[in-house]
């Protein structure tokens, strides 16, 4: 069961949201064989506030 923990920045919509599993479940059943109902898609929304790259958050970028 292929399991994936997407973490991104908060304010997708839910259409987005809905849109984008969708891609990444039929990705992973196109190039692994698994059945639909085997994929799992976690999805963390992060503030900018808490995210950081080269020493700087993304809220202060």
């Amino acid at each position: 069961m292929p399991t994936f923990h997407v973490e991104l920045f908060e304010g997708r919509t839910l259409e987005q949201k809905r849109k984008f599993v969708e891609a990444i479940t039929k990705a992973t059943c196109d190039s692994l064989g698994v059945e639909p109902n085997s994929v799992e898609i976690i999805l963390t929304d992060v503030k900018r506030e808490n995210w950081a790259t080269g020493g700087k958050l993304w809220s202060e970028a």
